[in-house]
């Protein structure tokens, strides 16, 4: 199993930044066919061979994304993904 974890501050309310983390899931969505659903202050991320999660907490984006043999050739891509989206949203530094 490969993992792709990225912390990234930010200096929204936990609201914004909740939808923030929301444009992430639609994003990854679109492009990877990830299915997600919100617990709380976290999103949950699954599809076939990728699992993970969004905690979004005051101050601080979390993600952790374990990806199966199938999809590890595409770490790079998804983890891109993830930074570029990350570095063109208000409020993440």
């Amino acid at each position: 199993m490969s993992v792709i974890e990225i912390t990234r501050d930010h200096t929204m309310d936990i609201e914004h930044a909740k939808e923030t983390a929301n444009e992430l899931a639609v994003s990854l969505s679109e492009r990877f066919s990830v299915d997600y659903q919100w617990q709380d202050n976290v999103l949950k991320f699954k599809r076939s061979g990728i699992k993970g999660q969004l905690e979004v907490t005051p101050g601080k984006l979390h993600i952790r994304l374990e990806l199966g043999l199938l999809v590890r050739p595409f770490k790079d891509r998804i983890e891109q993904e993830v930074h570029n989206h990350l570095d063109n949203m208000d409020g993440v530094v």
